[in-house]
């Protein structure tokens, strides 16, 4: 240990016989011992110069002039120890017995102008004397500040003994002439010598041994030592305020010097982390280091990873969320997940936009490595096993309609007039299936993330981008495999007869929407396919409205942005209207095709995943008086009951207006599609079915978890993009707005029909239901999920 000059120190006292603060302070030198751990080491050319008149002391036989100072030191020790076993005269009394603590304990109890200590919170600790009573058992008490409080008797942790009436006032200059005489160096030596004598020992005795005495001053700095102090003593018993000590064991001792110095280290290492993130800071935002820089030195890995794990509040362990902690505290800031994030923003680790959700969700947004090499083993060493049974399709005029960025393309339509003038239409739907097996390592892949995720600012495949787009997708002017859906209509609308095979086709045009409904709109006599499938798509829908359909269409925001890493992005807003003529078009074939595949497999008894809807209790009548359009859509969007599977046969979708319903246009994009596309095309080749109806439940069960966490990012994703937008525009712009519904009194909630988002507003007297208004954005605080709206 580090005293190992004083290690015989004896708490048996003689007059003769010194406290250790007289030893360890005389006027002619001070022995200040090191820290834990370090070694004591005292020079006669240290203690004397070589200029000053050497000493000369007389004691005992001899005068030594040669001695150093250590060496009379040592003596002295010597000297005192024998003067310990010869004569010892006044022995320090210890709380040996229960008779002598109750003595004590008698001593101290809490009583009007007494000086005590008492706990204000799990941290503060303050002075304070005792005023009155306060009921039964609690006390109004008048703290070193000069607050009057009342405390409960377990918040009191220490009572001075010796003061009967002790002015608060006089309190700082106590604390003061204590904090004079706190020494820590001297617990150290007093517990060597307790604990070589096995024994305990109240504040009052600890002051004993090493101030020489127990009067009220000593005996708090001795109860300050040892409360504090969580090295050499650990308290056994606390009975009426008088708290008792024993000393620690050397092995736990040694354990815990090694422990605070390791904490004292890794203190200093954060103090310079800390000044590392504020220099950096400090650079221009082109100048700071990326992220993979971050992540080089394994250190800085560590603490930036845990910073990381913080800011999403996603910490591994304590270790972890205690490091990002001292790392907070070291920059100067509170302890908060904000505080993380927007550190990390600052030095560069993360981009100022970045996705939270995205890593708290902890979603993959890479493929792993043994899926890209099968993967590109499909690609180079693929057979179609569907090949002797395909239709050749391919003269047909195709047409791919689709958003503009779509990079996986699995839907495509054709049609032409019949004879007897009824009309025949295609749905062509990519054929993954005739690639990925069942069961195989990228089929687990697929299944495992359930579905696309389309964000604003990327987009994460379900399968690997390459086979996707190869092998997969639909390519204008190539030809490409699918399964083709056939469907001859009746002049009502209704299904006259239906095929599903497996196809060759070659598509024709790949269109956008808009310039879809821009060719509608001219109606060219070249494209009249194209009109054909718009005739179709009417015919449907008028079908489907008569069997109880609800038209739930609504206007919806999309948005994508350029170099989101940028500090200020390019952000381009689309507005799609569902009730616009192609998504109308679109979206009646894809119904279409549901229709006909759980006509299908319920012909042929095929498990699928049927999906149905059932009708509200409350008719569609009801809301009849509302406006056509968003109004009313949203009206029904809040009666609707949730979606219903079966996996053996259809059920009815009441709100599609249709007996059956399979999802089945979006193998590349939607796991429960593909599995519809594995069931249909294993009956094609007259194969017995690769799931059973139960095993189709579980995989749902399981694909829905990620489907549902895949939405509720690309919700969050979408909105924070939408509230950026808004906090660019200049503040007194108006947005035009429409009235969906009043929530209470005048506050309505609002569709912005620009932006096509809903908010929540308060209305000025006598709008209605429909009524459009002008509002203007009076906050928009995208990090914060903050959007505040009046009208104009």
């Amino acid at each position: 240990m580090a005293s190992t000059a004083v290690s015989g120190f004896s708490i048996v006292r003689s007059a003769a016989y010194p406290p250790l603060c007289v030893v360890l302070s005389r006027n002619f030198f001070r022995i200040r011992f090191p820290s834990p751990g370090a070694t004591l080491k005292l020079s006669h050319s240290q203690m004397f110069p070589s200029n000053s008149l050497t000493p000369q002391f007389h004691g005992g036989h001899s005068t030594s002039h040669a001695h150093s100072l250590v060496d009379y030191v040592m003596e002295e020790l010597q000297a005192m120890r024998s003067m310990r076993r010869v004569r010892p005269t006044k022995i320090v009394e210890f709380a040996s017995s229960p008779e002598l603590l109750e003595v004590k304990q008698a001593k101290r109890s809490l009583q009007k102008g007494c000086l005590l200590e008492f706990r204000k919170d799990t941290q503060k600790l303050l002075l304070a004397v005792a005023q009155k009573p306060d009921g039964k058992k609690n006390w109004i008490v008048c703290d070193q500040n000069g607050v009057m409080s009342s405390i409960k008797p377990q918040q009191v942790t220490y009572i001075v003994t010796g003061f009967e009436s002790f002015d608060h006032r006089d309190i700082p200059d106590f604390l003061q002439k204590a904090q004079s005489l706190l020494d820590p160096a001297m617990l150290e030596c007093a517990w060597e010598e307790l604990l070589e004598n096995n024994r305990s020992v109240t504040p009052e005795e600890l002051a004993e041994v090493i101030y020489g005495s127990s009067e009220p001053l000593e005996s708090y700095c001795a109860h300050l030592l040892l409360s504090e102090n969580d090295i050499y003593f650990n308290q056994v018993e606390s009975k009426g305020y008088l708290p008792v000590y024993e000393p620690r064991p050397t092995i736990q001792v040694e354990e815990l010097i090694h422990r605070k110095n390791l904490k004292e280290e890794f203190k200093k290492e954060v103090e310079e982390f800390a000044k590392l993130l504020a220099s950096v800071k400090a650079l221009p935002p082109c100048s700071k280091p990326s992220k993979c820089s971050w992540l080089k030195e394994e250190k800085c890995r560590e603490w930036m990873t845990s910073l990381e794990a913080y800011a999403i509040d996603a910490c591994k362990n304590d270790e972890q969320k205690k490091t990002a902690g001292n790392i907070l505290k070291g920059m100067g800031l509170s302890k908060t997940s904000s505080n993380a994030v927007n550190l990390l923003i600052d030095v560069g680790y993360f981009p100022v936009h970045v996705n939270l959700d995205l890593l708290k969700l902890n979603i993959s947004t890479e493929q792993r490595e043994e899926v890209l090499l099968a993967a590109e083993n499909l690609l180079t060493t693929s057979t179609d096993v569907d090949e002797g049974i395909r239709k050749d399709l391919s003269s047909l005029k195709v047409y791919a309609i689709d958003v503009d960025e779509a990079d996986e393309l699995d839907d495509a339509l054709s049609a032409v007039k019949l004879p007897d003038g009824k009309i025949k239409v295609w749905i062509h739907v990519a054929d993954p299936a005739c690639l990925v097996e069942p069961r195989s390592i990228i089929d687990r892949e697929a299944m495992r993330r359930g579905t696309s995720i389309f964000l604003p600012t990327a987009t994460f495949p379900m399968f690997p981008e390459k086979l996707a787009m190869e092998g997969m997708s639909l390519l204008q002017g190539k030809l490409c495999k699918a399964v083709s859906v056939s469907v001859t209509l009746h002049e009502d609308g209704s299904i006259a007869e239906y095929t599903i095979c497996n196809s060759i086709i070659r598509p024709t045009y790949m269109l956008t929407y808009e310039s879809a409904s821009e060719l509608l709109h001219l109606g060219l006599e070249e494209e009249a396919e194209l009109r054909i499938l718009s005739e179709a798509a009417s015919l449907r829908l008028q079908w489907r409205r008569n069997q109880g359909a609800i038209d739930t269409t609504m206007i919806e925001p999309r948005v994508k942005v350029a170099n989101p890493d940028d500090p200020e992005p390019l952000i381009n807003l689309y507005v799609e209207d569902q009730a616009d003529p192609a998504m109308r078009l679109v979206s009646e074939m894809m119904i279409l095709c549901g229709e006909v595949v759980a006509t299908f497999g319920s012909a042929h008894n095929i498990p699928l995943p049927y999906r149905g809807q059932p009708q509200s209790s409350i008719s569609a009548f009801a809301f009849a008086h509302l406006p056509e359009g968003p109004v009313r859509s949203s009206a029904y969007v809040r009666i609707m009951r949730a979606a219903e599977m079966d996996f053996k046969k259809p059920i009815r979708h009441g709100i599609l207006g249709i007996p059956g319903y399979v999802q089945f246009t979006s193998p590349i994009r939607r796991y429960i599609d593909l599995l519809a596309h594995y069931q249909i095309k294993s009956f094609l080749r007259g194969e017995s079915m690769p799931f059973s109806s139960g095993e189709l439940e579980g995989i749902q069960c399981l694909v829905n978890l990620h489907v549902k966490v895949a939405k509720k990012l690309q919700s969050s994703s979408l909105r924070y993009w939408l509230l950026e937008y808004f906090r660019r525009q200049p503040r007194e712009r108006k947005f035009g707005a429409l009235i969906l519904r009043f929530i209470k009194d005048r506050t309505a909630s609002l569709l912005l029909i620009e932006v096509g988002i809903q908010v929540c507003a308060s209305v000025s007297a006598g709008k209605q239901i429909g009524d459009e208004i002008e509002v203007i954005i009076e906050e928009a605080h995208p990090r914060d999920d903050v959007l505040s709206v009046r009208e104009a």
